[in-house]
């Protein structure tokens, strides 16, 4: 039967979500409190150049192809995909660099002329890789984790051991390797992940998987064509999307929501679904109706919150490639400085991304265009002194890596961090990436897509299943459109 729907949050998993609902029939309303859409996908232009405020690494490009093609769609419809090589450089603390090839075997060169022997125990950690890779995109993260049932199906348990969910990541790759360079190539996407890498789950090797073999990919025109490729699909749905509609409250009638009251306006629906910060929705809007209390939040363990410089710099730098790894301090000490003893870094890693080298659209002729992100604790203190302190820090690092002078070149300077995160997104502690992939916080044990004491509402996005990023976002709307069309 045909029903009203209405989705708060118009980033990713909002808009996959009302596509898929849209696509069942229903009459869906996506209500965007900001004037654009995109959520942390979002982007804006300044003196000529076209800055992507938040993802910028194009990775799992399948799980975009399959959503594309569940509308009839294929990726390059909407744009033209390109494999970075090298996929990226990482500067060392040995001051010394190495650009990390796209192609397989001369990633097996890198790896042995820095461990003997390495190359081998490559192969056999990327076949691992790549089953925890196919099974989890294929059995796990598309289970809406309601019940442990879900989990019984003997296959599924066989997998769980198989997929390394009780093994730390940390101790799983040091059985295979021991080089410096190695670990911490291999632990970098886990720095995004929430935790120590102790305490994230080795089936996060899979990220490596995604990383090394399927490879690192930039589309045309800036991460943004994902969006535009989303709301155009929304709208061939039959979506409706109502910009500059921040949700204020909620009308209850029984156990249900009956009316959505934004700044321009009430909506009537059968079905309310956040894609907006669950813990804002759950406080402010939700009452006695939330799933969970402050306390459960507040002993949540959150992934990191950062620090972004968006910078316009009128020369070209040589000596930075389109991503960039600062990986020259000590990568033990920062991740403590996020998780377990959260406070602002001593001497942070930080990433630089420079899109200018692959995309001329994105600056003007002759600059490039330049992102630089720090990984931080959320929740501690942040004003324009601390800003501006790091910024001559990551800015210092860069120059004496790199040997070329930037500072005095920047025409364009705009920074974001946690206060931004709060008042653009309503993010719990001002965070980036939701909630840390810690074993106690996957899958079943992650907050509840479906409100457990209202009859229509529903969560998806990044604090609920399967979790953060771009291609989980995507899921996580899929998953959800699947459960209200089972109800």
């Amino acid at each position: 039967m045909k029903k009203n729907i209405t989705v708060i949050g118009g980033g990713i998993s909002g808009l996959s979500c009302a596509s898929f609902l849209a696509k069942k029939g229903h009459h869906v309303t996506v209500l965007e409190k900001n004037k654009t859409i995109g959520g942390r996908a979002r982007f804006f232009e300044a003196e000529g150049f076209k800055f992507d405020m938040g993802p910028s690494w194009y990775w799992m490009p399948d799980v975009f192809e399959r959503f594309y093609n569940q509308f009839g769609y294929k990726t390059s419809d909407f744009y033209s995909l390109k494999r970075l090589d090298p996929s990226y450089r990482v500067y060392w603390e040995d001051n010394t660099h190495d650009d990390i090839p796209a192609e397989l075997n001369e990633i097996h060169q890198w790896f042995e002329a820095n461990e003997k022997d390495s190359s081998k125990h490559l192969s056999k950690f990327l076949e691992e890789a790549k089953y925890k890779y196919q099974v989890g995109m294929s059995d796990f993260v598309f289970k809406p984790s309601l019940k442990y049932t879900e989990f019984l199906d003997p296959r599924l348990l066989v997998d769980a051991f198989k997929l390394d969910l009780f093994t730390s990541f940390s101790k799983y790759i040091r059985k295979s390797f021991k080089n410096p360079k190695i670990l911490s190539l291999l632990e970098f996407p886990t720095l995004f992940l929430g935790a120590m890498p102790s305490k994230t789950p080795a089936l996060y090797s899979l990220m490596n998987y995604a990383d090394i073999c399927l490879g690192t990919w930039y589309p045309d025109g800036g991460m943004n064509k994902i969006i535009e490729a989303f709301e155009k699909i929304a709208i061939k749905q039959g979506v409706e999307i109502k910009t500059n509609h921040n949700v204020e409250k909620l009308t209850f009638k029984g156990k249900k929501i009956e009316k959505v009251h934004t700044n321009q306006g009430e909506f009537a629906t059968d079905i309310l679904v956040s894609s907006a910060d669950y813990q804002h929705t759950e406080s402010k809007l939700l009452g006695k109706f939330s799933n969970y209390k402050d306390s459960y939040w507040n002993n949540r363990t959150m992934a990191p919150s950062s620090l972004l410089f968006y910078l316009g710099v009128n020369k070209k730098i040589n000596a930075l490639k389109h991503h960039n790894l600062f990986f020259d301090e000590s990568f033990d000490q920062h991740a403590t400085e996020i998780y377990e003893n959260p406070k602002w870094p001593k001497a942070p890693l930080f990433y630089a991304c420079a899109p200018s080298k692959s995309d001329k659209t994105v600056a003007p002729e002759g600059c490039e265009n330049l992102f630089l992100l720090m990984p931080i604790a959320p929740g501690i203190n942040d004003d324009e002194k601390t800003r501006n302190h790091y910024f001559e820090v990551l800015l210092n690092r860069i120059e004496k890596r790199t040997g070329e002078k930037i500072k005095d070149s920047i025409i364009y300077k705009k920074s974001y961090c946690l206060k931004d995160f709060v008042a653009d997104y309503n993010a719990f502690k001002g965070n980036a990436y939701g909630l840390a992939n810690t074993l106690n916080q996957t899958a079943i044990f992650k907050p509840s897509l479906r409100n457990k004491k209202l009859k229509n509402m529903y969560y998806t996005g990044q604090l609920t299943v399967p979790g953060p990023g771009v291609p989980p976002s995507i899921i996580s709307g899929e998953v959800v459109a699947n459960q209200i069309q089972k109800s």
